[in-house]
C-alpha cells in the first residue's frame, strides 16, 4: 500500500490511464468523463500552481465549496505538496467561516463561486492572513477589484492550472519529488465539527488515517475496476471524502449527482452506477418515491407490490437464518437456526424468483439496472427501509463512524451483511464496550463504545484539553456512543452518550447552542431539542407560567386551567413566533437547525428528574419520561 493518497492516485493513473475517474455534467447538461491520466495531470497542475503561488509543505489551505469535480483534484493537489486542507460547504455561516479560517491562518483559500468569495471579503478584518482566493467558477471583474483593494489576489481555477503547467516547465520533476517526500503521518485535513459550546472543533486527520481503511473494503464492497460510484453527499464531510478515496483505491469512476429526487432518478438511469454511499434519508426518499410510482398505477398494482415486498422480506429473513446471517448478541445456536430456516427458505425460493422477474426487476431498472449495493451512514437506518431494499435484492450496508475516525469504524460486509447491526468492526481496528467504571463488557451488554485503530484522529486542532478528554495516551477513543457487540465482532448503536443529534439527512446538530438561544425568549423557562434519526428538529418547551397567564388576560384568552391554556392557538402562535425569530438564518443558524414542531409542557423541569444537580438537562431521562410526547412530534415523519 502506498504511503500517501497522492501516490495511490499516481499508481492508478499509471496502471489504468484510460479508465474513467470522474463523470460530471457540463454546461449543456450532459455527463462528461475524465480519465485517470487526465485527473492525475490536473492534480499535478494544481500542485504546481500552488507551489507557484508560494504554498509549501505544512501549510493549510481552505476549501469552501460543495461537491463538484474540481474538489477532488484541488484536494489531491494540496496533499501532493505536503500541505493540508481545511474544508467546509457553501452553507457555512459567517461566524463559522471567520472562526475556521481564522484559527487555522489559511493564506490560500479555494472558494466555489462569487458568493463564497464575497463572504470571505466581508470578513477581511477577521481574516488578515488570507492572501489568495482561487474560485472554481468565474467571478465578475468588480469582485476581483474589490478583493485587490483589500490586498487579496483572486485567481480562477483554470488560471491556477495554467500557472501549474508553467511551473512544471520551469521546475521539471519538482511536483513528483514533493509527492515522494510525503508520509502517512502528515496531516491531510482539518475538518471542523460543531462543539457543545457552539465553538467548532478541528479534527486533525492524517494521510494514514484515510489509507489504513482502504484494504478492509475488499471484503466490504464487491467493487471492481471500472465500476461507477454515484456521489451525492457533501465531499467536505469525511464520509463522502473517504468513499471517493475508496473509489480510487478500486479504480472506480465517481459520477457527481445531488440527493434530490428530480436529479437523482434521471442520473441513476443515465449513469447506471454500481454503488452509492449516502445517508438514511436518501434511501428513504428512494423507497417513498418507489411506493408513490406504484400507487399511481392503481390499488391492484399496489397490493401486488406490497405482497411481493413482504415475500421478499420473509425470504431474506429465512435465508439469513439458514446461512447464519442473523446478529448473534446472546449466543445463537447456528446449526439450529439453519435447520429452522432451511425449509421455509426453500419453499419461498420459487415464489421469490417469480417476484424478482416481474416486480423487483422494475425497481432495479429505475436504479440503472447495474446497482449492486449501497452504503448507509451518518445516522440510523430505519428497519423498514433496510428490509425494503434487501427484500428486493438490493443490498444496503449500514456503516458507523465519526469524523474523529476518518470516519469508518464498522460496516456490514457485502457477503456477510447482518441486518440489525452496523456491521463488523473494520480490519485492524479494535472496539470495546465499557461500563461507567471502564470495565470491558461481553457481547450483548450495553455500554460506551471505545475504538482504537489506524483511523483514529491525531487530535483536535489547538485544543489539547479536548483531545485528552476523549483520546487516551494508548490510543483509545471514547466515541460517546452507547452500543453493544455481537459474538461476531459486530456493533449495534443503542443510544448516544454525547449530546450531538444526527438527523436522517446526516446533518449533525448540537442542541445546546439552539437551546441557549431559545431560552432568550421571555416566555420560555426550559427547553430541550430532540430529533435523533428524524427528518427535522423539534422541542419540548416549559413556558414561564406567570407570563403566559398575564398574556392571556391581556388578550382576552379564556383561562379554564393552565394545561388547557397551553393548547390555545394564540399561545402556541406566540411561542412559534419566538422560535422563528430566535433560531434562523438571521441569528446564524442553518435551515436544518430550525425547530419545526414543539410541545408545551405544564410542569417545570426538576432537579433529580429532568435536571442534574448542576441544572443540566438529563437528556436520556427526558427521552424516557416524555417518550409519548416526543413520538407525537415525529409521528408523521
Amino acid at each position: 500500500m502506498e504511503q500517501t493518497l497522492s501516490l495511490m492516485l499516481r499508481t492508478r493513473a499509471n496502471e489504468s490511464p484510460e479508465t474513467i475517474a470522474q463523470l460530471a455534467r457540463n454546461r449543456n447538461g450532459r455527463f462528461k468523463s475524465k480519465t485517470y491520466s487526465r485527473l492525475y495531470e490536473e492534480v499535478r497542475n494544481v500542485a504546481g500552481g500552488l507551489l507557484y503561488l508560494g504554498c509549501r509543505r505544512g501549510d493549510l489551505a481552505g476549501i469552501i465549496s460543495d461537491n463538484r469535480q474540481e474538489w477532488l483534484p484541488a484536494d489531491f493537489g494540496i496533499l501532493s505538496i505536503g500541505a493540508a486542507d481545511v474544508p467546509r460547504g457553501c452553507d457555512i455561516t459567517s461566524q463559522e467561516l471567520s472562526y475556521i479560517l481564522g484559527i487555522t491562518g489559511c493564506e490560500i483559500v479555494f472558494a466555489e463561486n462569487q458568493k463564497q468569495l464575497q463572504k470571505i471579503l466581508d470578513l477581511r478584518q477577521e481574516l488578515p492572513a488570507i492572501k489568495i482566493i482561487i474560485t472554481f467558477d468565474p467571478v465578475e471583474r468588480d469582485a476581483e477589484d474589490a478583493a485587490a483593494k483589500l490586498g487579496i489576489a483572486v485567481y480562477y481555477y483554470h488560471s491556477l492550472i495554467a500557472l501549474g503547467q508553467k511551473y512544471q516547465v520551469l521546475h521539471p520533476g519538482e511536483v513528483e519529488s514533493e509527492m515522494e517526500k510525503g508520509s502517512s503521518e502528515e496531516i491531510a485535513t482539518i475538518i471542523f465539527t460543531s462543539g457543545t459550546t457552539g465553538e467548532p472543533k478541528g479534527v486533525m486527520l492524517s494521510q494514514g488515517n484515510f489509507l489504513c481503511q482502504l484494504p478492509g473494503f475488499e471484503s466490504i464492497l464487491d467493487a471492481r475496476k471500472g465500476e461507477i460510484q454515484l456521489s451525492v453527499l457533501p465531499v467536505w464531510h469525511v464520509y463522502e471524502r473517504e468513499m471517493e478515496y475508496v473509489s480510487i483505491y478500486f479504480t472506480n469512476g465517481i459520477a457527481y449527482s445531488k440527493p434530490i429526487a428530480q436529479v437523482l432518478e434521471p442520473d441513476f438511469k443515465e449513469i447506471r452506477p454500481h454503488w452509492m454511499a449516502s445517508v438514511p434519508r436518501v434511501w428513504e426518499a428512494i423507497m417513498e418515491r418507489t411506493y408513490r410510482n406504484v400507487r399511481a398505477k392503481g390499488p391492484l398494482q399496489m397490493k401486488i407490490f406490497n405482497l411481493a415486498v413482504s415475500l421478499g422480506i420473509l425470504y431474506t429473513y429465512f435465508k439469513d437464518k439458514t446461512f447464519g446471517l442473523l446478529p448473534n448478541f446472546h449466543g445463537r445456536i447456528r446449526p439450529l437456526d439453519s435447520i429452522i430456516g432451511f425449509f421455509p427458505w426453500i419453499l419461498l425460493l420459487p415464489v421469490r424468483g417469480i417476484a424478482a422477474v416481474f416486480i423487483y426487476r422494475r425497481v432495479k431498472r429505475r436504479l440503472g439496472g447495474r446497482f449492486k449495493s449501497g452504503l448507509s451512514g451518518g445516522g440510523s437506518l430505519q428497519a423498514r427501509t433496510d428490509h425494503f431494499f434487501n427484500g428486493l435484492g438490493i443490498r444496503l450496508q449500514e456503516a458507523y463512524g465519526l469524523t474523529e475516525t476518518a470516519p469508518i469504524v464498522s460496516v456490514r460486509q457485502f457477503r456477510k451483511s447482518r441486518r440489525g447491526t452496523i456491521g463488523q468492526v473494520l480490519l485492524n481496528t479494535e472496539a470495546e464496550i465499557r461500563d461507567g467504571d471502564g470495565k470491558v463488557l461481553p457481547p450483548g451488554r450495553n455500554g460506551v463504545i471505545f475504538v482504537r485503530g489506524g483511523q483514529v484522529m491525531k487530535g483536535y486542532y489547538k485544543k489539547p484539553e479536548l483531545t485528552a478528554a476523549v483520546l487516551s495516551p494508548n490510543g483509545w477513543l471514547n466515541t460517546g456512543d452507547i452500543g453493544m457487540k455481537t459474538h461476531d465482532n459486530e456493533l449495534r448503536i443503542t443510544g448516544r452518550a454525547k449530546d450531538t443529534i444526527v438527523l436522517r439527512g446526516g446533518e449533525n446538530v448540537e442542541p445546546v447552542p439552539i437551546e441557549i438561544k431559545i431560552r432568550e425568549s421571555e416566555h420560555i423557562l426550559h427547553c430541550t431539542v430532540v430529533g435523533q434519526d428524524q427528518k427535522y428538529l423539534a422541542a419540548l418547551i416549559v413556558p414561564v407560567q406567570e407570563d403566559l397567564m398575564s398574556f392571556a388576560e391581556e388578550n382576552n384568552i379564556p383561562i379554564v386551567d393552565y394545561e388547557l391554556l397551553l393548547q390555545q392557538p394564540e399561545i402556541n402562535e406566540l411561542i412559534a413566533y419566538d422560535l422563528a425569530a430566535l433560531v434562523g438564518p438571521k441569528t446564524g443558524f442553518k435551515p436544518f437547525e430550525r425547530i419545526f414542531k414543539f410541545k408545551l409542557l405544564a410542569k417545570p423541569f426538576e432537579q433529580g428528574r429532568e435536571l442534574s444537580a448542576k441544572g443540566e438537562l438529563l437528556r436520556h431521562r427526558i427521552a424516557v419520561l416524555y417518550a409519548r410526547e416526543i413520538h407525537k412530534l415525529f409521528r408523521q415523519s
